[in-house]
């Protein structure tokens, strides 16, 4: 099958989990078409079945913001007939969902018809979808999708009690490479980061508000005061300088990293003791099954496709929003004691292996076989 998949080209999850989504596919044998205005952070290597083309935005003079959408459906027309792809499968509603749509009567005009899957991640439904000036183009963009998923039931229920949707939403959770996990390195650099009797806490995230960084830098405040602790911030967003002012107001400078972006996430998990993640609102989580793959523990709040991912008690502990004194004691009963510290270690590998791609892309498939299936016995 030959498949267009369209993305954002970044470190966030919708991105990691199309680029991934799109090199397991063809490794199956379809040939897959990445169409964004960057190569995605995570596509390493073209070949034979990946390909990857550009969305240039010419600068007009006359316009105060460049007209991506038009220039991502005037794209997708040309690859679309150049590579003849027989499904786009988009990542987010808007922009994306809207630009395909468009190309799709474009082509239609042709006699050319490729249906459209559409992805939910979150954000563009959550966040930027609710708000009254978009709405109707969200909206619109689901509702004329010839397939729609959502990566957990939380964001697909959601999407229900936000919007007006009248097509059926299938939950496909996000998920990760299990492979990639199976750490070879015969040196963590765990001594690098911190001493023997250190434990190491990881945060991972584009450090907007929703993460609420406060609480993780709080949450490790209360951690190190009882256990020795060094905390690892990985990811750049505008609470980081915050989040640095924080450190040195609470004279715990020392005893936090901050990496900026990083493409050595398995090796920073790798030597990991525990995962914080308070957010506000995550649609899935994941940084979390990311962290959990690698045996690493999870304390984390109770919102959203959170408690999908994170099994409370098992792989870890789940609090309500901003309880940062309930997420340290978590997170001290797990870290104070090597033998609990190694059942939820193992707890946490165990309960990744549930989102493992290998399970989750064959539901991709099906879709993709269902929806053609279905337009062409329209077009008959």
């Amino acid at each position: 099958m030959r498949i267009g998949i369209v993305c954002y080209p970044t470190f966030g999850g919708s991105g990691v989990v199309a680029t991934e989504l799109g090199l397991e596919l063809s490794k199956r044998g379809h040939n897959i078409h990445f169409i964004t205005y960057n190569q995605p952070v995570r596509l390493e290597l073209l070949g034979n079945n990946v390909h990857y083309h550009e969305v240039n935005v010419p600068e007009y003079p006359l316009f105060h913001y460049q007209p991506y959408e038009l220039a991502l459906s005037s794209k997708l027309v040309d690859m679309v007939k150049l590579h003849k792809i027989e499904v786009l499968h988009v990542h987010y509603a808007i922009p994306h969902a809207y630009a395909a749509y468009m190309a799709q009567k474009m082509l239609q005009e042709e006699n050319i018809y490729v249906p459209i899957v559409t992805t939910l991640h979150g954000t563009d439904i959550t966040l930027v979808g609710s708000h009254p000036f978009y709405k109707p183009a969200v909206t619109f963009s689901i509702n004329k999708s010839d397939a729609v998923t959502a990566v957990s039931q939380s964001l697909k229920n959601d999407t229900l009690r936000l919007f007006d949707i009248k097509q059926e939403i299938n939950v496909v959770t996000n998920f990760i490479d299990l492979k990639k996990f199976k750490h070879g390195f015969t040196d963590c650099q765990r001594a690098m980061m911190a001493t023997d009797d250190e434990k190491i806490i990881t945060h991972i995230s584009n450090m907007r508000a929703v993460k609420r960084i406060p609480d993780i830098i709080n949450t490790f405040y209360k951690i190190q005061q009882e256990i020795p602790a060094k905390l690892m911030m990985v990811g750049e967003g505008p609470e980081r300088e915050p989040a640095e002012r924080q450190c040195r107001a609470l004279g715990i400078s020392d005893k936090v990293v901050f990496f900026g972006n990083s493409n050595e996430i398995d090796r920073i998990l790798c030597f990991s003791d525990l995962f914080l993640l308070p957010s506000e609102t995550e649609s899935f989580g994941l940084s979390a099954l990311e962290a959990m793959a690698s045996g690493v523990p999870v304390i984390s709040s109770n919102t959203g496709g959170i408690p999908e991912v994170n099994e409370d008690g098992f792989s870890g502990y789940l609090s309500d929003v901003g309880n940062v004194d309930e997420m340290s004691k978590n997170a001290i009963n797990i870290l104070k004691d090597d033998t609990e510290l190694n059942r939820f270690k193992t707890n946490a590998k165990e309960q990744a292996a549930k989102f493992d791609i290998l399970q989750i892309v064959p539901q991709y498939e099906a879709i993709y076989e269902a929806t053609l299936a279905k337009c062409l016995e329209e077009e008959v």
